[in-house]
């Protein structure tokens, strides 16, 4: 199997791109943002662009992926090496301000996603998008692989009284669609007005995983070191909605969950027999203890479980983090708790419903609901997603 080349590459290597690309340029994106030899964009804007390469622009975590948590804000700055001022759209703005743009011709958006809607990587992208076309300033999208393919679709679909930065689109949770094809989604149903071109990649196909593309993995923001932790993401970023810790402040965040009353062994048998009532398979439930070092549960020792994916095509995170949050609303009682507000800037809506996109499976998780009544709410509006989404495809 041949490497596939992302858009950043697919722009080096042919001058078809290259000519294409008018004026003055920004360029938002961040520390996975390299080619299929690590090197960063930047370096290789600067070699094509020289002058006219005029901005960088830097997506939650920040241009070089260093801010651990949600709402720390990452500041306006000059890149030391490259003597270029960078913008950050996390911070007092998430949309980037006319002065920002101001002399840019073209904006490059050049960012690595994990494929889970509550990612922000996609919002920034569609605020950026709206911003250039009120200012006529084209938009150039290079294009990158979802690390969790692009053919398996999970999770309910945001509700529209539930926008928010987490939950821009009108999309499942696991959408299945790359950045340049969410950015024609935006396009197409999110009013998002501009002048796009997405430059494609060559050689990925929809069902791919991502080490199947043989591209390096650089972490996309600070708590996904790896390729394996996108998969149990889709799970464990539930939790960001309560006081279960996801793992932070472990080494292999989002991919464990716990907190200091849970008695991991003692409760195996009954969650996996709670388990055997549902279809969910491919992957095993470590009971575990760990101690966070920040964030939840600083310094605490706490119970909980590590999931390991054994088989990825079977493998259904979203449903499984609804159960697991179902199960330890039950079994914690009282020590169980929602996250109150402020949570990515909404402060009058519970963070678990932000989350979720719609407040329905909350009220799911506290009424006790079946695992039947849970695939219901997944299904609702999926029928035109989908065919709404089949417009927006650029891989087979």
């Amino acid at each position: 199997m041949t490497r596939t080349t992302t858009g950043l590459m697919e722009l080096i290597n042919d001058n078809k791109w290259k000519n294409s690309i008018k004026g003055n340029i920004g360029y938002l994106c961040h520390s996975a943002s390299v080619d299929d030899n690590y090197e960063i964009g930047i370096t290789h804007l600067k070699k094509i662009f020289s002058d006219r390469l005029i901005k960088l622009f830097g997506p939650q975590h920040g241009l070089v992926t260093d801010v651990q948590d949600n709402m720390i804000e990452s500041s306006n700055f000059t890149h030391p090496y490259f003597k270029l001022p960078v913008y950050s759209l996390y911070s007092d703005t998430r949309i980037p301000t006319p002065e920002m743009l101001e002399g840019i011709d073209t904006l490059i958006i050049d960012l690595q996603d994990v494929g889970c809607r509550i990612y922000t990587y996609i919002t920034t992208m569609a605020y950026a998008m709206e911003a250039c076309g009120k200012q006529d300033i084209d938009v150039v999208v290079l294009d990158r692989p979802n690390p969790i393919g692009g053919d398996i679709i999970e999770g309910n679909i945001r509700e529209e009284e539930f926008q928010s930065f987490v939950g821009h689109h009108p999309i499942p949770v696991r959408h299945g669609m790359t950045m340049g094809e969410i950015a024609r989604f935006s396009q197409l149903y999110c009013n998002t007005q501009c002048n796009l071109t997405v430059i494609p990649m060559n050689g990925w196909q929809r069902n791919m995983f991502f080490e199947d593309t043989k591209l390096p993995w650089v972490l996309p923001s600070p708590n996904l070191p790896t390729v394996d932790a996108a998969f149990p993401f889709v799970a464990t970023v539930l939790f960001e909605g309560t006081n279960i810790s996801e793992g932070r402040g472990t080494t292999r965040s989002l991919e464990i969950i716990g907190h200091p009353k849970i008695k991991p062994f003692e409760l195996l048998e009954v969650l996996l027999r709670e388990l055997k009532k549902t279809d969910l398979e491919g992957f095993i439930l470590r009971p575990l203890y760990y101690m966070p070092t920040f964030q939840k549960h600083a310094e605490i020792s706490c119970g909980g479980y590590q999931i390991h994916v054994v088989d990825r095509l079977k493998f259904r995170p979203w449903k499984l983090g609804q159960f697991l949050c179902q199960f330890l609303y039950k079994h914690l009682g009282a020590d169980f708790l929602w996250k109150s507000p402020p949570y990515e800037y909404e402060n009058d809506i519970l963070p678990i419903d932000v989350i979720n996109g719609s407040d329905k499976i909350r009220k799911w998780v506290e009424s006790l609901g079946s695992f039947e009544e849970l695939i219901s709410l997944e299904q609702k509006q999926m029928d035109l997603f989908l065919s709404n989404r089949s417009n927006c495809l650029l891989y087979r």
